[in-house]
């Protein structure tokens, strides 16, 4: 079995040779005399690590879950005289590599960390490193992981907290991969409060099930505890592939029916006049928009010029849900309402603008609640009038296909939840059974003579 000496152990624990060397007299290390030499079984430090890592080797998990600061790690850790200047940077020396700031052209601070091992020489940057201890996380792991890739030792397997990996959900999936990251921090702080303190691998399908009742309970629709356990799916399911996991909670759990939480709610062609005369000077031809495109409110906020072309009389949804662009044609009415709207703002690049400040809107939530009210329309949201498009098309016999196109959905089912026929439509179509059938036209036959019959009569006639 190999042996290893103090320098590769010192090199690994981040510590002096000293250090060793007096750990090893005191018996607080496992290792073996051999007259004036010092070695150490491979077996037995991987017995020593698993017990008594948290104590003694303090860079075996990140600095962060090591109960120092990190000026008090630099005390003992930092090598003396291991802050050196340079006009290129900073460097801090330490027993296992060196963190050092570089200053690039423009400015911006740049950080990276340098080690050596199996006589080879490694310096790389830190992308994403904000501060010395991000960089000094990164040396510690990289300066492990190599040591236990070369010795054949375990890694080691580090349980997460909830609350510790819906951070790192956070930071290194949601934010750079989703346009409603911010969605999910709303639902994290909620799961959290839930679970926070529990460990990832202790959290069981029972829990989540407590879960689900527990919101309820508090007032929270069915439909919004699914987003909770939509999101709590995804998470686990990164959780498996980041190694933090072996089997998804989730994966039994079933979801609350939404079949009748959804909303009908389709406006009339009366309550559309009175919302449009009661509603301000800025908000009118985004209703407009609203009802004659389809478009979603952020769609139609974040609209400008350039996604507008007046000659073919088609805008372009850039900003969408599904990230998808898709291009909506301009009827009529929409089209004069844009040109009037040129000739006002066309100068800026939006389309539809803050009239107080000149400046894109934010969103339009006071003046719509304002425009109902003053219209006397009650249980109406902004997003219905996208519901009111798509009935309206379907009203007037447009296939779905057609409809689930200009929505930009993905699937028919999704568009047939916004195609929902109004009651006075039902009503007309069951009045029809009421009616009585018109008669059907009798049969009458054509008994005049035929040519033919005529001839053979005139043949056979006698005088």
């Amino acid at each position: 079995m190999s042996l290893m000496r103090v320098a590769e152990i010192s090199r690994f624990l981040g510590l002096h040779q000293n250090t060793i060397y007096r750990l090893a007299k005191e018996g607080a290390i496992p290792a073996i005399r051999r007259g004036r030499l010092i070695r150490f079984r491979k077996d037995e430090i991987d017995a020593w690590l698993n017990q008594y890592s948290s104590k003694i080797y303090p860079f075996l998990e990140p600095l962060i879950q090591v109960d120092l600061g990190l000026a008090s790690y630099d005390k003992l850790f930092l090598l003396k005289g291991g802050v050196k200047m340079s006009p290129k940077g900073k460097t801090w020396n330490y027993p296992f590599g060196s963190v050092y700031l570089r200053q690039s052209k423009s400015g911006k601070d740049w950080w990276y960390i340098y080690y050596r091992f199996g006589g080879r020489r490694i310096r790389k940057a830190v992308k994403g490193a904000l501060s010395r201890a991000d960089a000094l996380k990164v040396l510690q792991i990289e300066v492990a992981d190599a040591f236990r890739g070369k010795h054949g030792f375990k890694k080691q397997e580090r349980r997460l907290s909830f609350a510790e990996f819906a951070s790192e959900y956070l930071e290194s999936y949601a934010k750079p991969n989703k346009k409603s990251w911010r969605d999910d921090l709303c639902c994290v702080e909620i799961l959290k409060a839930y679970s926070g303190n529990i460990f990832l691998d202790e959290i069981t399908p029972q829990e989540v099930e407590r879960f689900k009742a527990d919101r309820l309970t508090k007032g929270n629709s069915p439909a919004r505890v699914n987003r909770y356990l939509a999101l709590l799916k995804k998470m686990f399911n990164l959780a498996i592939d980041w190694g933090h996991l072996k089997e998804n909670p989730l994966r039994k759990i079933k979801l609350f029916s939404q079949k009748s939480n959804f909303k009908e709610r389709i406006l009339s062609t009366e309550e559309e006049k009175k919302l449009l005369e009661c509603s301000s000077e800025h908000l009118r031809p985004i209703i407009l928009t609203a009802l004659h495109t389809g478009m979603r409110r952020g769609e139609i906020l974040s609209l400008k010029w350039h996604q507008v072309d007046l000659a073919k009389r088609t805008v372009r949804a850039e900003k969408t849900k599904s990230g998808k662009m898709r291009t909506i044609p301009l009827n009529d009415c929409i089209s004069a309402e844009l040109m009037r709207l040129k000739a006002i703002n066309g100068k800026s690049e939006h389309v539809f603008l803050n009239p107080a400040k000149a400046k894109p809107l934010g969103d339009v939530k006071t003046a719509f609640n304002a425009a109902k009210r003053r219209a006397g329309i009650k249980g109406l949201r902004f997003h219905d009038l996208r519901h009111t498009f798509a009935t309206r098309l379907v009203e007037r016999g447009v296939d779905l296909i057609t409809v689930k196109e200009l929505l930009g959905h993905y699937s028919v089912t999704i568009t047939q939840r916004y195609t929902h026929s109004r009651s006075e439509l039902k009503q007309r179509a069951v009045e029809s059974l009421a009616r009585p059938l018109s008669p059907a036209p009798s049969f009458v036959p054509n008994l005049s003579p035929r040519p033919e019959d005529r001839l053979l009569n005139a043949l056979f006639t006698v005088n």
